[in-house]
This record gives structure tokens, sequence and C-alpha cells, in this order.
């Protein structure tokens, strides 16, 4: 397995085709996607075919998004961890070839800490086994919970731009910054 690691409360591991019950449940919730350009998706095709996606980063980059399991009840809550970001799927206006922390968790694990928790070891992780010299975090001004996890795991406000026709914050953190 490329990627195994235990937090306090939390597994984190590669996406398996085994998940994609929770990845349809987590992707086609509309609460979800409320910051994310509002496009849930509809099928379980789709949901398999994101998780072939990141699939395909961990064998094309080593890296890519990782299922977030509740160590307490064993079920996937949803994902987290690192991207490789370069445009042939999506671009962050002029944002391209970066690596992007992130996080996505089905509403009822939202509040429990789950994103900062699972986000400190994925920045550990890039800058200490990836030696990633740049950690990127985007999110919309209006989803004040993913700004506020953004500034707590130590990534730094950079600037605002327009996507999707909304105002995104952009945030970066260097290595030589890490821990400082």
């Amino acid at each position: 397995m490329l990627f195994y690691i235990e937090t306090d409360r939390l597994i984190l591991r590669e996406i398996q085709d085994s998940d994609i019950d929770g990845m349809f449940e987590l992707d086609s919730d509309p609460i979800v996607h409320k910051h994310l350009g509002n496009k849930p998706i509809t099928s379980k095709e789709q949901a398999q075919s994101n998780i072939n996606y990141i699939r395909q980063q961990y064998h094309n980059y080593g890296i890519g998004r990782f299922a977030a399991v509740e160590k307490a009840t064993g079920e996937f809550i949803g994902w987290t961890g690192i991207k490789y970001n370069t445009g042939d799927k999506e671009v962050i206006d002029r944002h391209r070839d970066f690596y992007d922390i992130g996080y996505r968790f089905i509403p009822r694990y939202w509040g429990k800490g789950y994103a900062s928790e699972s986000s400190f070891i994925a920045l550990a992780y890039g800058f200490n086994k990836l030696n990633i010299q740049t950690m990127c975090g985007a999110a919309e001004e209006a989803n004040i919970a993913s700004n506020k996890v953004l500034q707590k795991i130590g990534l730094k406000y950079i600037e605002d731009f327009v996507f999707w026709g909304e105002k995104i914050k952009w945030y970066e953190l260097n290595k030589a910054d890490y821990g400082a």
C-alpha cells in the first residue's frame, strides 16, 4: 500500500474501489458541493470515475487524495490529503502544477476537527516524506470553515481571485517556513 497513516482518531489510506458507496454519498450531496461549484455527481459511475482519477494520480505522481476512515466506527468519512494539480482536470485561475492540500467530508462528520487533524498529518507527510517545497490551498471566501483550517495548519494567505464566479482565497506554505 502506497500510503497508510493513523492519527488519534483516523486512518488515512489509499482510496479503493470498495469506497464507492462512501464516495457517492460524499460527492452527490449538494451541501458538500455548496462551495465547490455546485456540481454534485448523480451516479455511482461518476463516483467510480472519481476513484479512478485519484488512483491514477497515485500512479502518475506518487500522491493523491486519501480515504479518511473514522477509527471508532470504521466508517469512510471522506477524503483528505495532497493532490498534484497539473491542469489536466481543473485549473484554479492561473495556478497549475502545484501541490494542494485539501479535504472533503460527509456532512455528519463536519465540526469534529477531522479536517485539521488529517491536514496536519498530510502537511508533514508532504514536506518530510515527499520533499514538497511549497504546499498550496484554496477555498471560497464564503467557506469560513475551510479558510480557518488552512490558516490553522499554517498556510499563509497570498491573494484572492475569481473562479467559478466565486471569490477564492489562495494560501501557500513553503517548506523553509514549515514549523518556523
